[in-house]
């Protein structure tokens, strides 16, 4: 009965439209993330920014796509030069679980493990969060973006290292100031 219960509310779920009112503000000098749900503060998270050499842009962008455990690929930039390329779930993948598309293809929101860079100016232009936020936050945008999938959807991905690609229904706003 359990699981009959649990399928009618995952199917419910991915059939409901995109849930409005979700905006993320990024505020550059105090290094937040504000998740703004109709107006209402749901979330405030310290961020890692850009830094002077390797800024954050700035603008109101929108939020298309989400990349679940995503490998990493070196940029094309000196600071990554001899650096190797890291597969889903490897531990030195600076990537972590979840990289949130703000500005494609260069700039995104991601996890760190390196909690300490939290609040200051330490990124290439991206913007860092504590792991477990991210992956919180990349829910969130999702179930906001029309696309709410249910909890062993994510276990699966982990477990099994495997990356998947999501495209939103439902752009959700991001702006980033000063």
């Amino acid at each position: 009965m359990k699981r009959l219960i649990l399928i009618v509310l995952t199917c419910v779920l991915w059939t409901l439209p995109a849930a409005a009112g979700l905006r993320l503000e990024v505020d550059l000098s105090d290094r937040a993330l504000i998740a703004l749900e109709d107006g209402k503060e749901v979330g405030r998270y310290a961020v890692a920014v850009g830094t002077k050499k390797y800024p954050t842009p700035r603008g109101s962008f929108r939020i298309r796509k989400v990349v679940w455990n995503p490998p990493w690929k070196p940029p094309d930039s000196t600071w990554a030069k001899g650096k190797p390329p890291r597969p889903p779930g490897h531990p030195e993948n600076p990537m972590k679980r979840v990289k949130i598309f703000f500005s494609e293809p260069d700039y995104y929101i991601h996890g760190t493990d390196d909690d300490d860079s939290l609040g200051n100016a330490e990124s290439h232009g991206c913007l860092r969060m504590n792991i477990d936020e991210a992956t919180r936050l990349a829910q969130l945008v999702m179930t906001h973006g029309g696309k709410p999938m249910p909890e062993p959807w994510y276990r699966r991905i982990f477990h099994r290292r495997t990356t998947k690609v999501v495209y939103l229904k439902a752009p959700v706003k991001i702006d980033i100031h000063a």
